[in-house]
């Protein structure tokens, strides 16, 4: 796993709830278009899944 996925799951944990996408890239320094992309990679390999519509959390 990449510094950057890892960082995004553990930012994604770290809040205990479902996030926004925009929410992780504060909470990371990242750029959101990339958080995008790298939450888009984790949900289509099962690591982060979407209670509601443009919320996410690490997969159970």
């Amino acid at each position: 796993m990449e510094n950057k996925e890892k960082a995004v799951l553990d930012a994604m944990k770290k809040a205990g709830k479902p996030v926004k996408g925009g929410d992780v890239a504060a909470a990371t320094g990242l750029d959101q278009k990339e958080v995008g992309k790298i939450i888009a990679a984790l949900k289509k390999e099962g690591k982060v899944s979407s209670p509601k519509m443009c919320f996410y959390e690490p997969a159970k």
